[in-house]
């Protein structure tokens, strides 16, 4: 590219043999984003209808699915745009627009999980307070903090970096993350110091808070009746296998965007594909087979769609 496109153009350099599996990347990525768009939003939307499902619990989980949906259109129409592109590029105000999606969006599922963690630590530590404790409006409440507070914490580099200069014009990935900050022509300890503080407050924190709630779940259940600890566990099961999941998969993406690992280009494209192919499909699988009460309308909508 001439120096005039490097200005405000990134190159995305994270594919594998992109001219020889272009159009199997592509089918891969249409084929998931089909997929995530219509499973979530069939739960969502049966959610939504059913008065059943009008409860904390379930509301926290159409959020969370809601938010797959979002995450998922922020980054697929342009992945699939790159896979039959003869070149990668992105401009400098998409990159920081899409970096600001994806951290956004993917912090806030932390949020949702802890606000679902501890509405089930309401519903089994105090099961008699659990409809005073959590109202509508409380509930209103946790849904706008976890989209506001992600959201304003990142805008902050996001805006800080679209005035830095850059002297690199190369991702090594096919999104656009925090590794912008490796594009800058000086490192700024400022903004490393801002990205710990924002991990500890948006993503270590809940985490922990998670787990907290968890073992005093475990522990309270253990010592109540058989039926008390069935409830437990058919509740918060599907939330530990989404947590476990979606942590370990952004903990890599710390790690690539944090420390200077040179890691093969291969296992960075695995690794996010993961993420974002993964991730969106297992949470409502997940969701849809384990929660009672939701896999029953599946199972009612696929019988009446097989005798339409």
């Amino acid at each position: 590219m001439d120096n005039n496109l490097n200005e405000t153009y990134i190159t995305l350099d994270g594919y594998v043999e992109i001219d020889q599996y272009r159009y199997l990347y592509f089918m891969i990525m249409f084929t998931a984003y089909i997929l995530i768009l219509c499973i979530n939003s069939t739960i969502v939307s049966l959610i939504v209808i059913h008065k059943t499902l009008h409860e904390p619990m379930y509301i926290f989980i159409a959020a969370l699915l809601l938010n797959s949906v979002l995450l998922s259109t922020s980054l697929y129409p342009k992945l699939l745009t790159d896979v039959l592109s003869k070149k990668q590029i992105i401009s400098y105000s998409a990159c920081l627009f899409q970096w600001f999606a994806y951290y956004t969006l993917a912090s806030s599922e932390f949020l949702l999980l802890a606000a679902m963690a501890y509405d089930r630590y309401v519903s089994i530590y105090k099961p008699l307070q659990y409809p005073t404790i959590m109202r509508k409006s409380k509930v209103c409440i946790f849904l706008v903090l976890a989209w506001l507070v992600p959201a304003g914490l990142t805008a902050v580099p996001v805006r800080l970096s679209a005035d830095v200069k850059l002297c690199n014009f190369t991702v090594k990935g096919i999104i656009c993350s925090s590794t912008v900050y490796k594009l800058h022509c000086v490192s700024s300890r400022l903004f490393y110091i801002y990205g710990l503080v924002v991990l500890v407050n948006i993503v270590i924190s809940p985490v922990l808070f998670i787990l907290f709630t968890y073992t005093r779940i475990l522990i309270i259940s253990y010592r109540s009746s058989r039926e008390v600890r069935r409830k437990a566990a058919q509740t918060c099961l599907p939330h530990l296998l989404v947590l476990i999941n979606f942590t370990c998969l952004m903990g890599f993406e710390v790690i690539l965007s944090r420390l200077d690992i040179d890691f093969p280009k291969t296992v960075r494209l695995i690794m996010t594909l993961q993420l974002i192919l993964y991730t969106p499909l297992f949470n409502p699988i997940i969701y849809g087979l384990k929660m009672k009460e939701i896999y029953k309308h599946l199972k009612r909508l696929f019988w009446r769609v097989k005798f339409f």
